[in-house]
This record gives structure tokens, sequence and C-alpha cells, in this order.
């Protein structure tokens, strides 16, 4: 899946996280709790057209994430009219996730922050806890053992064109 930091693995975890009633469907209901719970707010009518039917199999799970990852309606890629506004837009996307992370708001993102963020996703566990600090070393550039938004604007920067 290009232009997401989540791998096929990691999004079939959290369908599985999802479908809580283990039917193999993700209704709006299941996929609006995952919403909320990283701080996205939509009421199940404001979703429903972003999703296009009431539930969705993994298959279709897997292509609506897809879609979103790489900003795309119907299969078209949106472009910009303004590069200049898609960049602004960019920023202002990479903040807004910067703050999802960083949940007490001091501008950065801590191995406690990530591992919390991560376990509301479904995809933490306690036996990952060096995978955590080693995602945040391998970022952390200035060696302060926290991920500030710049570093996360790199690192978000680089798995999104590799």
């Amino acid at each position: 899946m290009s232009g997401t930091a989540l791998s096929k693995k990691d999004l079939q975890r959290i369908f599985e996280k999802l479908d809580k009633n283990e039917d193999g469907l993700v209704s709006l209901e299941e996929l609006n709790c995952l919403l909320d719970g990283i701080g996205v707010q939509f009421s199940l009518q404001e979703l429903e057209p972003l999703v296009g039917k009431p539930c969705l199999n993994m298959h279709e799970f897997l292509s609506f994430c897809d879609s979103i990852s790489n900003h795309s309606v119907n299969g078209d890629i949106i472009e910009e009219e303004e590069e200049e506004d898609d960049d602004d837009d960019d920023e202002d996307d990479l903040a807004k996730a910067f703050e999802v992370f960083d949940l007490n708001g001091d501008g950065f993102i801590s191995c406690e922050e990530l591992e919390s963020v991560l376990g509301r996703l479904g995809l933490w566990d306690a036996n990952s806890g060096k995978d955590c600090r080693s995602m945040i070393c391998f970022y952390d550039t200035n060696f302060d053992g926290m991920v500030d938004f710049q570093e996360f604007k790199t690192m978000m920067l680089r798995n999104i064109s590799s």
C-alpha cells in the first residue's frame, strides 16, 4: 500500500480489532469507534458518503484505507489547483496527525504517547516495547528521546515518498 505508513498486515489487525462482532464486516459504527479513538469526530451521516456503503469486508476496508491514504476519490487522484495550497494543506494535515500522537500537547511525541495511540489502534502490545523506542530513536535527530514536529514531518514525508 503506497502512501501509508501502515502495512497490509497492520491494516488487517486493525480490521480484526474493529470487527467486534466477528461477522467479517466493519460497520460504520465500528469504523467510527476507531476514528473517535484517535480524536477524529464524524457523525455516521458524514461518514457514510466517505465510505460509500454501510459495511466493509476486509478487501473493501483495505481498498478504502488505500484510497484515503492516497487522497483519491473513486480511484482518481485529486489534483490541487495550486501547488502552494497543496503544501499548506499537507502541513496542516501533518500538524493534525502530530496532535493525535502528542497527547499532552507539549510539542513532542514520547514513547509513552506513541504506545498509547498505537494501543488504541490495536497495533501495540507489551512485547513491542523495544520497537517503540527504536521508532523514536530512528527519527529523533536531536537525541532528546522524543519526536518533535520537524522530526515527525521528516518521518512522514520520508515514508510517503518511499
